[in-house]
């Protein structure tokens, strides 16, 4: 074989490497996702990402109750298929507002970025009216 071939041989294993490791962590996300919302079937999901060309980039996931407290915040920071997702534990229990008020104070990097997009999305869901649910409106006499 001539060098141009081994050359896409390689070029073309490499590829199929990278694919792999892609689906593996498209994998990963989904079941962590399903995860969640099954175990958090009330309130609102938020999921965030700040890409990073040299540095490392982040994926952040809200769960905020329906009485506006965090449940949970997951962030998956690395530059690689081999990541996962860590419990940021010291941010569970607080306010949305707080949560809001911490990000403010964040240093800006990837990671405050993508909790950032996480709070945005979660609040633009809450705005949105909810289908299916009736509003209960009390008659005053």
């Amino acid at each position: 074989m001539a060098i141009w071939q081994w050359a896409l041989l390689s070029l073309g294993v490499v590829w199929a490497i990278q694919a792999l490791g892609v689906w593996l962590q498209m994998r990963h996300y989904t079941d962590v996702f399903k995860g969640i919302t099954n175990q958090f079937n009330d309130g609102f999901v938020g999921a965030g990402h700040a890409r990073g060309r040299f540095r490392k980039g982040t994926i952040a996931m809200v769960v905020i109750s329906p009485d506006q407290k965090v449940q949970r915040l997951l962030t998956m920071t690395g530059r690689s298929v081999f990541a996962k997702f860590q419990r940021n534990k010291e941010f569970e229990g607080i306010t949305l507002s707080e949560l809001k008020a911490r990000h403010q104070q964040m240093p800006v990097d990837n990671f405050s970025a993508a909790i950032g997009k996480a709070i945005e999305q979660v609040e633009h869901v809450r705005s949105k009216p909810r289908e299916g649910v009736k509003e209960l409106k009390l008659a005053t006499t």
